[in-house]
């Protein structure tokens, strides 16, 4: 049982990876260097997901749980970067705009949308649940 779900769970992760660095570069999502973190994540984690799949070890387990942290790590600062785009465009919009209404019109707000970056989360976290998961499993093979 637990093999399937950890099969379900790499084929899940490997299609996001591939969806997500397919829409940030249909978006152009490359304009500055902070831009091009998300692209280069996920480009490692590609090839580490494949490296681990093909030939399973600790060492390529080790490499997709460091990159599945620095996900987390970057979905986290990477809302946050959507947030304050977004409140800059509102603030020039309008100078006056109040506290609780900005986060409304932020929260609201198509360019950049501020929860995109959330999907950075969800990837780490099934990610790390695949990883842990097989890391949990060699531990129990070898006593």
């Amino acid at each position: 049982m637990v093999r399937h779900v950890r099969q379900w769970l790499v084929w899940i992760l490997l299609l996001g990876l591939v969806g997500t660095e397919i829409e940030l570069l249909l978006l152009e999502h490359y304009d500055g260097a902070s831009q091009f973190i998300p692209l280069v994540l996920i480009a490692a984690a590609l090839v580490a997901v494949v490296w681990h799949m093909s030939r399973p070890g600790s060492l390529s387990l080790r490499t997709l749980i460091v990159l599945m942290f620095l996900f987390l790590v970057a979905g986290a600062i990477g809302v946050g970067l959507h947030f304050q785009g977004a409140a800059e465009f509102q603030h020039e919009v309008d100078p006056a705009i109040g506290s609780w209404e900005l986060v409304k019109k932020v929260m609201r707000s198509k360019a950049p949308p501020v929860l995109a970056p959330g999907v950075m989360l969800q990837l780490g976290l099934i990610g790390l649940a695949y990883a842990l998961s097989d890391s949990m499993s060699e531990r129990s093979d070898h006593p």
